[in-house]
């Protein structure tokens, strides 16, 4: 397909939702509709100005890409047109029986789907286009509200009143058998089969073993919320655009080559194998070909979307951070986004949370809980060919062994699930990882010549945007170029230290700056920790340094300014207020090992562990720092009872 038909579907799906926004518009004010109409209503200018946005950057792709493309605007198509018929069949200005007619045509032309739902799918088709295929054609403003009422849609009461009771069905003959769109039981004759809705086919048998179910869509009621709220400690989806965007971008000439390795390929196309273990050093671009991997395999997804085929879940570890540091928190993550994709799953998690609420996800049983779920997940008879993907295995703190033992063993009874992993050579993961036949790894040091090709290309991008940044001349841009293609070692993280340095320096001084880094990373850690220890402020810079690096989660400026004696917390917020621009500075000088994320501190690039020398003293420090801090709020009769012991009923 060529650029100008991919323009043509995109206009193609914006004359849809057009036409869908004119019959609602028409009878916009009429008595009896749905709250959920005029929702879903208010929502279809954005689809339509995204989309219209998109068709800019339709050129620019290649052909495999506008392949790609084509086929998730092909899903968007067919849900916007199911969402344009229901509206034709619903909205009436002239009366107000909208409902009577709404239950009638969810059933007859929208095959189960309620409306908040086919929206709600149409607006992530739209976010696949704009933020994965299409970037930069919408704008932060609109990618947000689009997030918004991706989130609303996901959130909103069921539009559907639920039928209690059950149906006992009996059926002859060809045809569809359509039953149960409402809460309760299923009667087979072999026992209940406990759904809300079905979508797509299903068809029952006598014989347990011969019954095959299709897919499952369970709605959003309030208690699945609940349970999915609870079970979310972060969403993956935004820790993949966090690690992104803190990397300077996602370069698809620096990851394109793993696609086509020979490893890759026979763990991708051999049905057998389950399990491919992506290794190497510090430094090598390990997340970001995973980041590079994930987006290929949405694809596949997206192409499968239409039948519910395939499903991606993915997890990225990190040590600083006690969210996402542990074996739990794996398990919840990767739960979390299969339940989203397709909440049928959630029923799984269900089962044990109606009876024990949040505390199903954090007590001492949480592990075992959860991977009881997990693997009935893995195992449930809708789930189609699935992806699991976990980054940075070394990075996970507590449950590591665990994890491992979990993923050698489900990885093998699994057989519609492949999963990819990440971490450094470390012996104590082959060890429990055992691979065989159908487990491969793929070792980055043995593919030096993609790495460092992959290098090469991420250094002429970088220091091409430096370049124009710090408007360096020609001969300067060259210099800088060359001096970091022969000393980069195959090692991104290396030149990607080596450019934020050269961030700060004026360009009279640049290259010479460049060829005073030395070469590897230990060298140029220890350069950089020498020129802290050097500075006037130096003990400032290596107390917040191990603040930052004891501390349980990243913690924000203003937290930082209160935990820090040297600081000197002021009392009003103007003062506060101040405090945090001039920290945001003095973090900037603390080399390259901190980064500021939405007034947050994270470590960037490198182990914490580097700066926990004296944790006891910091410890220590901390606590005390913090009583203090608790002394200037709180006080003893908060209330001024004067008169402790009196019952609650006595105040006023």
């Amino acid at each position: 397909m060529s650029g100008a038909e991919v323009i043509g579907l995109i206009s193609s799906v914006i004359a849809i939702i057009e036409a869908a926004k004119t019959v609602y518009d028409v009878a916009a004010d009429a008595k009896g509709q749905p709250e959920e109409f005029r929702q879903v209503a208010a929502r279809l200018p954005l689809v339509i100005g995204l989309l219209d946005s998109a068709k800019g950057g339709v050129q620019r792709l290649n052909t495999t890409e506008q392949e790609a493309l084509e086929t998730i605007l092909q899903s968007c198509e067919d849900k916007a047109e199911s969402l344009e018929k229901l509206f034709r069949r619903v909205v009436r200005k002239d009366d107000d029986k909208w409902y009577e007619r709404y239950k009638k045509a969810v059933v007859a032309v929208t095959k189960g789907n309620k409306v908040e739902s086919l929206m709600g799918e149409i607006l992530k088709d739209v976010q696949v286009i704009v933020c994965d295929k299409l970037k930069e054609t919408a704008t932060s403003d609109q990618v947000k509200e689009l997030r918004e009422a991706i989130k609303e849609m996901q959130e909103m009461p069921s539009s559907l009143q639920e039928e209690a009771g059950s149906v006992t069905q009996n059926h002859d003959g060809s045809g569809n058998n359509n039953a149960n769109t409402g809460r309760g039981a299923m009667h087979t004759g072999t026992g209940d089969l406990y759904q809300n809705e079905i979508k797509g086919d299903a068809h029952f048998g006598s014989n347990p073993g011969k019954q095959v179910i299709n897919y499952y869509n369970l709605p959003h009621d309030s208690q699945s919320r609940s349970c999915l709220k609870d079970l979310r400690t972060t969403d993956p989806r935004d820790d993949k655009r966090r690690i992104e965007e803190t990397k300077g971008g996602l370069l698809r000439d620096s990851y394109i080559w793993i696609l086509e390795n020979s490893e890759f390929r026979r763990w991708h196309d051999d049905k057998q194998s389950q399990l491919l273990w992506i290794r190497g050093d510090p430094g090598k671009g390990k997340t970001m070909l995973l980041c590079g991997i994930i987006d290929k395999l949405k694809e596949t997804a997206s192409a499968a979307s239409a039948s519910g085929s395939c499903l991606l879940s993915y997890f990225f570890c990190q040590a600083t951070d006690d969210r996402i540091n542990s074996a739990t928190a794996v398990l919840r993550g990767l739960i979390y986004l299969l339940a989203d994709q397709q909440p049928a799953l959630l029923q799984h998690v269900r089962k044990k949370y109606d009876d024990t609420g949040k505390a199903l996800f954090v007590d001492t049983n949480a592990w075992f809980a959860l991977s009881e779920i997990f693997i009935n997940i893995l195992q449930d008879p809708s789930l189609g060919s699935t992806y699991v993907i976990i980054d940075a295995l070394d990075e996970c703190k507590i449950g590591l062994q665990q994890l491992l033992q979990f993923i050698d063993k489900t990885s093998s009874v699994c057989p519609r699930v492949k999963w990819i992993i990440s971490s450094r050579n470390w012996p104590s993961i082959e060890e429990q990882l055992r691979i065989s036949d159908k487990k491969f790894q793929l070792r980055l040091e043995l593919n030096q010549d993609s790495i460092s090709a992959a290098v090469s290309t991420y250094i002429e991008h970088k220091v091409g945007e430096l370049a124009k940044r710090k408007k360096y001349n020609v001969k300067t841009e060259y210099s800088v170029r060359e001096h970091l293609s022969l000393n980069a070692d195959a090692t991104f993280l290396w030149v990607a230290l080596v450019l934020q340095e050269l961030d700060t320096i004026d360009r009279q001084n640049a290259l010479k700056r460049a060829r005073a880094f030395p070469r590897g990373l230990v060298p140029l850690y220890e350069q950089m920790m020498d020129q802290i220890g050097k500075s006037d402020d130096a003990h400032l810079y290596k107390r917040i340094l191990s603040i930052v690096a004891i501390v349980h989660r990243p913690i924000t400026l203003r937290e930082l300014v209160s935990l820090e004696d040297a600081l000197d917390a002021p009392d009003n917020l103007e003062d506060l207020s101040e405090m945090v621009e001039d920290l945001e500075q003095t973090i900037g000088r603390c080399g390259s090992f901190l980064a500021i994320r939405e007034g947050t501190i994270y470590f960037e690039n490198i182990s914490h562990e580097l700066f926990c020398s004296g944790i006891d003293e910091t410890h220590h420090a901390i606590f005390l720092r913090s009583l203090q801090v608790m002394r200037t709020v709180l006080r003893c009769d908060v209330y001024s009872l004067r008169a402790p012991g009196i019952s609650a009923e006595q105040v006023k």
